[in-house]
């Protein structure tokens, strides 16, 4: 398991570095502008996408999931961010169309930046998991791009921390406690 671990780490490092600071300053103004920020992704990407929906919402951000039975209709000044990994995925396709047509800006967060879904959003932000011979056996199908994903996201939340004046005290009252 040494070996996969070291692999894993070393590639997820190799990709992040390779991120477009441009994008992602522009995501992060994005977010801190929409109305309301809206989160959707299918398999392993969706549940990446999901974990990043409950880091925004203990930032005081009003967050929805679409495709949950109590996300509301999306309205324009909103943002969609749509996680996935080939950006080929067709109701992540729809799902930007759909929302572009009624005035929301779309961020895709994909490792294909030339996909359908780059093409229908208005910001791509490529987690670019670059390929080698080793990869299908050491991180098979979208592991490199979920484990960057991840990564990435939760690095993102401490400069959403500073920009939004929030503090780990603050995001710790909005903590989901079941008690």
């Amino acid at each position: 398991m040494n070996d996969e671990l070291a692999y894993i780490v070393s590639r997820v490092q190799k990709t992040l570095e390779s991120v477009d600071q441009k994008a992602v300053d522009d995501m992060i103004n994005s977010i801190i502008s929409a109305r309301t920020v809206f989160i959707y992704g299918v398999g392993r990407s969706g549940l990446i996408g999901k974990a990043f929906a409950v880091r925004l919402v203990q930032l005081g951000l009003k967050v929805h999931f679409v495709g949950e039975m109590t996300t509301p209709i999306v309205r324009e000044m909103d943002l969609v961010i749509i996680f996935s990994n080939t950006g080929e995925t067709m109701s992540c396709i729809q799902t930007a169309n759909i929302v572009r047509r009624v005035g929301s800006k779309v961020v895709a967060i994909t490792s294909n930046s030339h996909s359908k879904l780059a093409h229908a959003s208005n910001l791509v932000l490529e987690i670019p998991t670059l390929e080698d011979e080793k990869r299908t056996k050491m991180a098979p199908l979208g592991t490199l791009f979920e484990d960057s994903a991840f990564l990435f996201f939760d690095a993102l939340i401490p400069i959403l921390m500073e920009r939004l004046g929030q503090t780990e005290a603050s995001l710790r009252r909005r903590h989901a406690i079941w008690v």
